[in-house]
């Protein structure tokens, strides 16, 4: 079934193309389609994911994947959280908002953090039970950038248990156990539950 994910980051769609193509979604990118990224007014992660997949949904004409995902550093009082992708401003790089990062933890002693991740599925525009599924991943903000995988945080993202960042992880294992990776698990196990309780 072909849908659109509600996203322009190639990184993202490869990571999702690898784990949904397998449960018979053909995915394309928004920006293939023309379809332009709607402004994200929500103030949670799930908000965000809704409109954007309800905008790629109705432009597309196309069942929508769509995700809001970010880290969470506790001692922050919580950013970047929504922020994530823009924390140093609208058209920053992932350098810039990196340096943001450990510019602000410089004098923290407690540089716990995590992704997290909301998944949505929506049938059309107007569904009005979309599935919805969230996961996180927790770490350590490091000082240095460590790895040449990944994208966003990656380098400066201590995996908890493991002496690596998620940007020195091989990217098939990140898919396999990333905060977007265990999100779209559930919300495939959401899928699966959904065509086993649909009318034949």
């Amino acid at each position: 079934m072909r849908a659109v994910l509600a996203s322009r980051n190639q990184a993202k769609l490869r990571e999702l193309q690898q784990i949904l193509a397998p449960i018979g979604y053909d995915l394309v990118c928004q920006e293939e389609l023309g379809i332009p990224s709607p402004e994200e007014t929500g103030s949670t992660f799930i908000e965000n994911a809704l409109i954007k997949a309800k905008a790629a949904s109705c432009a597309g004409q196309l069942p929508a994947f769509a995700d809001d995902s970010g880290i969470v550093v506790p001692s922050l009082d919580g950013a970047p959280g929504i922020y994530s992708a823009r924390f140093a401003g609208e058209r920053a790089s992932d350098a810039d908002n990196n340096a943001k990062l450990v510019s602000m933890l410089e004098r923290e002693s407690q540089r716990h953090a995590y992704y997290y991740c909301a998944m949505v599925f929506l049938e059309n525009a107007d569904d009005p039970t979309p599935l919805i599924a969230t996961a996180s991943w927790h770490g350590t903000i490091t000082t240095r950038p460590r790895g040449q995988h990944g994208f966003g945080y990656d380098p400066y993202f201590l995996v908890d248990g493991l002496d690596i960042t998620s940007a020195e992880m091989d990217p098939a294992e990140k898919n396999r156990v990333s905060h977007r990776a265990r999100a779209i698990g559930a919300l495939v196990n959401l899928l699966n539950g959904q065509r086993q309780t649909r009318p034949t």
